[in-house]
């Protein structure tokens, strides 16, 4: 079972309640943190495809999802394409001011922001989120840092894992996974 942290505040479910934005890391979120390089020198990660599809239910139910990374790749445009996520930030040194500008352009606040990290660049938006959350695997000061800590490992459907998470605490799981009745 997933873990809390010591920050106090909310229960989970309460915490979930008005999400209505997800912001992630790429590399060791959304993938497993492994780069690879062929002899050509391009770049290759490996995604989960339930995240993908975590990403399109999180759409379909009306949300936004986007994407904050410290580097930047030709991969994280293509998949950010091929998921319909237009929120795509790279080669952001803080994080947090990123944060802050998408959610100005949005009209949105941090209480409607979950945030999934998994290093030293991820705390700050983690800690300012209504609900902020570590993958499994994450660094000891961002698992600390965050309100909820994923079972799966990064890059493994811990992403997909906080979507079913929120919008099940919202009720919205039925509706939304309905068309696969």
């Amino acid at each position: 079972m997933s873990s809390l942290s010591n920050k106090p505040t909310l229960n989970l479910e309460q915490k979930c309640q008005k999400i209505r934005l997800i912001l992630s890391d790429v590399d060791g979120v959304l993938t497993n943190g492994t780069i690879i390089y062929n002899n050509n020198g391009v770049e290759l990660k490996n995604f989960h495809v339930r995240d993908g599809l975590g990403i399109k239910l999180w759409q379909q139910s009306g949300a936004q999802f986007g994407i904050i990374t410290s580097r930047s790749s030709q991969i994280v445009r293509m998949r950010a394409a091929e998921l319909d996520i237009t929120l795509v930030r790279q080669s952001v040194l803080h994080k947090q001011n990123a944060v802050e500008e998408i959610l100005q352009s949005l009209k949105l606040s941090w209480e409607h922001l979950c945030f999934i990290g998994d290093d030293l660049p991820d705390i700050l938006p983690i800690k300012h989120s209504a609900f902020g959350v570590a993958v499994a695997d994450a660094n000891a000061e961002v698992l600390d840092a965050a309100d909820y800590v994923t079972t799966n490992l990064g890059g493994y459907g811990a992403v997909r894992e906080t979507i079913e998470l929120i919008l099940k605490s919202q009720r919205r799981w039925e509706s939304v996974v309905q068309q696969y009745h």
